[in-house]
């Protein structure tokens, strides 16, 4: 049986909906993250699903029992979840140990029980040094994983978290989210992250919900959302691409003059006629001579433009005889200057046909 399900959650603000009929399951010690733009429902999804906000149609289950539905709602302290949000909410009054033993105390566990299980979770998010100190003393990271470990000391049948890194530095984010899921892989506790940072998502999720303007446009691990996109929309907030008008001819996918093979090898088509594709960045690379390789088109092209990205180059290439102006990364040593006639190796297969 499924952890948590959501069966057509619908939330609406008079005329305004802000989360359109959301199905969503996730299994026992899944990590889902809910990623999207500012606006596009993921946070009032999660608010529906901790029991803040009520549905205005569809239902939450945990178990199979039903915790929200329009008119019937288990409230938050009732649901055995724990949630983390942006500020943490951690207090400041309390030291470290003190934090993360108030759930545990509000359960009334013996006292002994209390400070044994204290002392293991310190130990494991690496706070055991820390204990007696108050939030002020600590760094953000570190009142991040007081946070963490308050939240899943108690074992809670779902873990939501609310943009948790939003508030540290780019470092400490990148730190976090490693963190996060190593924790994750330890407890196996159901969790529910919301992000608008698809670095977070992808390094933190078995898989990605990705929203936009209230509804799921696509479920899937992390690289099969890069690989095969099924929205436009998808292909373009996950990741660069190049998108791209297509067509397909007596069963070949054709960017312009260039066949680029059975379009049954990239998607199911059901006739011929035009059709959008995303073409990644990496999908392609660029050379000084003519490459060798199986199941990759070779073309003549020139560097338009380019951009040093210290992890990479980005550059725009224009392939000859064609109007196409295509978005190719490269290693930070293959430079090449703009202007320079280059050949270009493009890999059909990890071209996406998208709605």
């Amino acid at each position: 049986m499924p952890r948590l399900t959501l069966t057509g959650l619908t939330k609406a603000y008079g005329r305004l909906t802000v989360v359109d009929r959301v199905d969503l399951t996730l299994e026992e010690g899944e990590f889902v993250s809910l990623l999207g733009p500012s606006g596009c429902g993921k946070t009032t999804t999660l608010r529906m699903i901790a029991g803040f906000v009520d549905p205005t149609g569809g239902t939450i289950s945990v178990d199979g029992a039903v915790l929200s539905a329009p008119g019937a709602v288990v409230p938050p302290e009732r649901r055995g979840m724990s949630m983390i949000f942006q500020s943490y909410a951690i207090w400041p009054n309390m030291t470290v140990e003190e934090n993360v033993a108030f759930g545990l105390k509000l359960r009334r566990l013996p006292g002994d029980e209390v400070k044994r299980r204290v002392r293991e979770m310190l130990a494991v998010v690496k706070l055991d040094q820390l204990a007696h100190r108050y939030p002020a003393e600590l760094s953000g990271g570190q009142q991040q994983r007081v946070a963490l470990a308050r939240a899943i000391v108690v074992k809670p049948s779902v873990l939501l978290l609310d943009e948790p890194l939003s508030n540290l530095d780019a470092n400490l984010r990148e730190e976090m989210r490693f963190e996060i899921r190593r924790l994750h892989d330890e407890f196996r506790i159901t969790t529910v992250y919301v992000t608008h940072d698809q670095a977070e998502a992808m390094a933190t999720s078995d898989r990605i919900a990705v929203m936009n303007q209230g509804r799921i446009e696509q479920v899937d691990a992390p690289h099969l959302l890069y690989t095969k996109p099924r929205t436009r929309f998808v292909a373009g907030f996950v990741g660069r691409t190049n998108l791209l008008e297509a067509r397909v001819e007596g069963g070949r996918l054709m960017l312009e003059a260039l066949d680029l093979g059975p379009a049954a090898a990239v998607a199911p088509v059901a006739a011929d006629g035009p059709v959008l594709i995303s073409l990644r960045p990496q999908a392609m690379t660029i050379h000084e001579a003519a490459p060798d390789g199986p199941a990759t088109l070779v073309l003549p092209a020139t560097i338009a433009e380019r951009t040093y990205l210290g992890e990479s180059w980005d550059y725009v290439v224009a392939p000859e005889g064609t109007g196409l102006r295509l978005r190719v990364a490269a290693p930070p040593l293959e430079a090449h200057d703009s202007g320079r006639p280059v050949w270009l190796a493009l890999d059909p297969r990890q071209v996406a046909i998208v709605a």
